[in-house]
């Protein structure tokens, strides 16, 4: 399991040296939003294909276009 700090390490490795703090920021927040989906995905479950669909046929009903 990678800690934290590992996984800070190697996504600065992996962005461009121009990089600015921001960016850096930004992909700090992605990271850490993918592990609390991934964190909810596994304490609550995820949802089939057709469950998915089936609740974005009824916002796609919402939706002017």
């Amino acid at each position: 399991m990678q800690t934290a700090k590992n996984e800070v390490e190697q996504l600065l490795k992996n962005l461009p040296d121009e990089s600015s703090y921001e960016d850096i920021q930004y992909h700090l927040y992605v990271l850490e939003k993918i592990k609390q989906g991934e964190q909810r995905a596994a304490t609550e479950g995820t949802l089939s294909q057709e469950q998915a669909e089936a609740r974005f046929g009824k916002w796609r009903g919402l939706l002017p276009y």
